[in-house]
């Protein structure tokens, strides 16, 4: 156990020891340890397999770049694809390797997940030591500073190089400027936060872990995880870099280690990435790792430099190690089975002569990745730096700059210079002086020699199978590349999607770069002239059930009821989710199933009088000078035209002329209207006003405001309905000649103040009575009271469905789906000939539009009157299923048993179905083709004669 661990060393608590779980082997490790980094120091290599080959894939990285180190935790409780170098070590932690995707919990998880707001003069990202500095900058000048880190202490890149600053590791330096930091009013330090996500007018977000080194079961007051919602006046991204691999035959086996990430996991963790090690380099930086590690006692058999000669100072450090250089060579390949055994070594540039040198890991590094990743998502611009062979910031934004590594600044020096004058920039920009000039701390980093040779690709001879991995994540290779630019793809964009390189968990963050350089040297394309592939969030991955915070559950979707919700309980009502709403679906008497329960509600709203509870109706009111005009653009037909104290049915499309919604529009006075829309759709119509309004008619003065809940609605329906309103509104004049249809009228029923409205979806004489919800049960049981005689009865949503159907009035969201214009509902009557414009006007025109075989609604009639169709059955012209492909004509889009028509009927939508009327159809109903005949689709009182009693 732990035969990989340093006796001391690293920033770990040695004395408490932690027992963890992985692919059923008990190992241990310390608190600070990464789940990655206690695999290495028990000596495992391999910790998943790949995605699509189920090649042996193992740890490549220390940080949220690694490509291969995907696990699901099992307990306390399961989590899929998480990277192991993020996964910091808890006690009872059980895990295991994943071949490319994992599985969710079954169970709810219990953790709590929320949510803050914060707001800072300057928001600075990465505490390594151009973040720390431009933090101390902004942090002295009196500024509101916020500092966010993704690691659990300060340091950044100094946590894993073993640095002195001044006679103090370099460690000690970051620790105290963060003191200083957390000693500092209006200065907030967030550490285990990842900045995921920046957006317009400094708006970033950022996922803070707050119980990973507490154990995945956190205290039942802590969050596991919080959500950050920062909004800054500037924001400095000092962001570091991720060192980048070469790609060769083979470069995918356990035991292939960035090297800066191997000197992280000595430094930080105290532990050897193996016995013998090959470095294969292309810059200066690995010769620190391979130093360091000859020091701790690795045995460095071999650096393998691309460039024809090495920087000096290094290649003396080495000879005095023992240690041999390369030059002017590569690593052509590999050898091994579960782990790396072998790297293949030879001169760059011609045909390799082979020598296979032993080793138990190999070390890669060829060249460094600024990360720019949340600089771009706010739109900054990026240019290609050849000497880098990397992307970097082209200047700065107004509210945002880059410091440090992430601008290709190449040594400590450069990157506490950078943030101390990006920090100063931000102050200046957020309306403060900086600060006096702070002395600069020294390091004995050594700075860059020679410049960097720029690599992507080992050339070598083409293979049957190819295993010059770009993507290990995704097992996409130089093959996948060539066969998309073979295929004339020359876009970054267009080839990532062809080959998948970059949508893996990692986001490309290593096999980003070397696509494009692959793609580049491919095409005979520059670089500088090439965009790179867009950034965009999240950074890293992010839980959904981090997204939705406490915003699960009944939260997630709170269920909303009405004012008269208890009644319906109480009366054994069984309820149906519509929206958000519990509506009563149906009120079964005892021994009556709901086919019962609904003729019977219906036969009392044909023969009688019934009742329902129609608050959940969405409700706009819309008020101004232009209301009348908006409403005008918003729907297919009139509105300004009408009158006060008049109702319109109005009809709304979307700019494709498609029906999205509809409802009736009521004029309350010349400046003010009350628009209705369905039960489901009263969120989006409100969002749809706003949008037009916000963006494209600002110049009308229109507010909408939802008053849904505000109004409780019941419509009383049937041939008595007239005598039960007149009894408890004597001031009301209830006859037809008074009270027309499609008008309203204020006035007390049962004593409350209400709007009482002439409206029908059910073809009977009926009212809709509005009073304030709070009034809502004092008036329903005012109208159960009244009625009583005539045997008024409550219905539901599902009585409702069938008296609308048998009128042939359509359900938008069950007669349409988003490819249904009003003309195919056979409502062209409500399409204005007259406006100028509205949305969904020009649509109209358009040739497919008008095409005489689009699906129009029309009724169904089954042949055996007994037969109910299912929804969503489709439509053929034979009496028979014939041999596939079957034309489908239509399908039936609603379906029901008729008490006033004593049968089942449907309505549908099929193909030229209006001309269709009188013809027999199809419709398969398990092993069986039912014939039905095709009718308009009024079914009932198609004169309309029963509308007003």
């Amino acid at each position: 156990m732990n035969d990989f661990r340093l006796p001391a060393g690293g920033h770990l608590d040695r004395d408490t020891t932690l027992h963890f779980t992985f692919d059923g082997r008990a190992l241990t490790g310390h608190p600070g340890d990464t789940l990655a980094s206690a695999l290495l120091a028990n000596g495992v290599h391999q910790v998943a397999t790949s995605i699509t080959h189920g090649r042996p894939r193992g740890i490549m990285a220390a940080g949220v770049e690694d490509a291969n180190a995907v696990v699901q935790l099992e307990e306390p409780f399961p989590e899929p694809m998480l990277t192991a170098t993020t996964v910091e070590l808890f006690d009872g932690l059980v895990a295991r390797g994943l071949p490319g995707q994992g599985r969710l919990a079954a169970d709810a998880d219990p953790a709590r997940y929320d949510a803050k707001h914060v707001h800072c003069d300057v928001l600075v990202v990465g505490a390594g030591p151009a973040g720390l500095t431009a933090a101390q900058t902004a942090a002295r000048s009196g500024a509101r500073v916020v500092l966010v880190d993704d690691q659990p202490e300060p340091g950044g890149s100094l946590l894993g190089s073993g640095e002195f600053i001044g006679l103090k590791p370099a460690v000690e330096w970051a620790r105290a400027v963060a003191g200083e930091l957390r000693d500092t009013p209006d200065v907030l330090v967030l550490e285990r936060t990842t900045a995921f996500g920046a957006y317009d007018d400094g708006f970033v977000l950022a996922l803070q872990r707050r119980t990973d080194h507490l154990g995945t079961a956190a205290p039942e007051n802590v969050a596991r995880q919080r959500v950050w919602r920062i909004r800054a006046k500037q924001t400095v991204f000092a962001t570091g870099a991720h060192e980048r691999p070469v790609v060769f035959a083979d470069n995918d086996r356990p035991g292939i280690l960035l090297a800066a990430s191997a000197r992280t996991y000595l430094h930080r963790y105290g532990v050897l990435p193996g016995r013998r090690a090959v470095l294969f380099t292309t810059d200066d930086s690995a010769y620190a790792a391979a130093v360091d590690l000859a020091d701790a006692g690795v045995e460095i058999a071999l650096i393998v430099d691309a460039r024809p000669e090495a920087p000096a100072g290094w290649a003396a450090a080495c000879a005095e190690r023992g240690v041999e250089i390369r030059t002017g060579s590569v690593v052509t390949g590999t050898e091994g089975t579960d782990r790396v055994s072998a790297a293949v070594v030879g001169p760059s540039g011609a045909a390799p002569s082979k020598e296979v040198v032993a080793c138990d890991v190999l070390l890669v590094s060829g060249g460094w990745n600024p990360a720019v990743h949340l600089f771009s998502q706010v739109r900054g611009k990026l240019r290609y730096a050849a000497e880098l062979g990397a992307y970097v910031p082209d200047g700065d934004l107004p509210s945002a700059r880059v410091a440090g590594s992430a601008t290709g600044a190449p040594d400590f020096a450069g990157c506490v210079r950078e943030g101390r004058a990006a920090g100063a920039a931000a102050l200046t920009a957020a309306g403060f002086s900086p600060p006096g000039e702070l002395p600069p701390p020294t390091s004995d980093a050594r700075p860059p020699e020679l410049p960097p040779a720029v690599l992507w690709l080992v050339p070598g001879p083409e293979s049957e199978v190819d295993t010059r991995f770009v993507d290990l994540q995704r097992d996409a290779t130089v093959s996948d590349v060539l066969r998309a630019t073979g295929a004339g793809l020359r876009s970054l964009e267009h080839i990532k999607r062809y080959t998948t390189i970059g949508t893996a968990h990692d986001q490309g963050k290593t096999s980003g770069l070397l696509a494009a350089g692959i793609t580049a040297d491919a095409l005979g394309l520059d670089l500088a002239e090439q965009r790179p592939t867009t950034y965009r969030p999240p950074y890293t991955s992010v839980a959904f059930a981090a997204l939705a915070g406490r915003h699960r559950g009944e939260l997630h979707d709170p269920v909303r009821v009405t004012a008269l919700h208890a009644w319906h309980v109480a009366h054994g009502a069984e309820f149906e989710n519509v929206g958000q709403w519990k509506r009563p679906w149906y009120y079964p008497r005892p021994g009556e199933d709901l086919e019962a329960a609904v003729l019977r509600e219906c036969r009392a709203a044909r023969t009688g009088v019934a009742m329902m509870d129609g608050s959940t109706l969405g409700k706009i009111d819309v008020q101004g000078p232009d209301a009348a005009a908006f409403l005008d653009l918003l729907y297919t037909n009139m509105m300004s035209t009408l009158k006060a104290g008049r109702i319109r049915y109005g009809v709304m499309c979307g700019v494709d002329g498609m029906v999205i919604d509809d409802g009736t529009v009521i004029r309350v006075g010349e400046d003010r209207f009350l628009v209705t829309t369905t039960t489901g759709n009263a969120a989006m119509v409100l969002e749809w006003m706003e949008e037009w309004l916000q963006t494209e008619w600002p110049h009308l003065r229109v507010f909408a405001t939802s008053v849904t809940e505000h109004w409780a609605t019941i419509p009383l329906v049937g041939p008595r309905s007239r005598d039960v309103l007149g009894a408890l509104a004597p001031g009301l004049d209830v006859s037809n000649e008074a009270f027309g249809f499609m008008t309203w009228h204020d006035a007390e029923v049962a004593g409350i103040p209400a709007r009482v409205c002439r409206i029908s979806f059910s073809g009977e004489l009926a009212y809709e009575v509005n009073v304030p919800s709070w009034y809502g049960i004092a008036l329903w049981e005012s109208l159960l009271d009244a009625g009583a005689e005539y045997g008024i009865t409550p219905y539901g949503t599902e009585t409702m469905h069938v008296l609308r159907a048998e009128k042939g009035y359509p359900i938008i969201g069950q007669e349409t789906d988003a490819t249904v214009t009003p003309q195919d509902l056979g409502m062209s009557w409500a399409v204005s000939k007259k406006k100028a414009d509205f949305l969904g006007k020009r649509s109209f025109a358009r040739a497919e539009n008008n095409r005489p075989d689009r699906k129009q609604l029309v009724g169904l009639l089954p042949v055996d009157p007994a037969v109910r169709l299912p929804e969503g059955a489709q439509l053929i012209e034979t009496g028979h299923v014939p041999e596939p492909p079957v034309r489908m004509l239509g399908h039936v889009t609603s379906s029901y048993r008729s008490a006033a028509l004593e049968r089942t009927f449907a309505l549908a939508l099929v193909r030229s179905g209006h001309e269709r009327v009188g013809e027999t159809l199809y419709v398969p109903v398990g092993d069986q083709v039912v014939p039905v005949t095709v009718t308009g689709s009024v079914l009932f009182d198609q004169e309309g004669t029963r509308r007003d009693g």
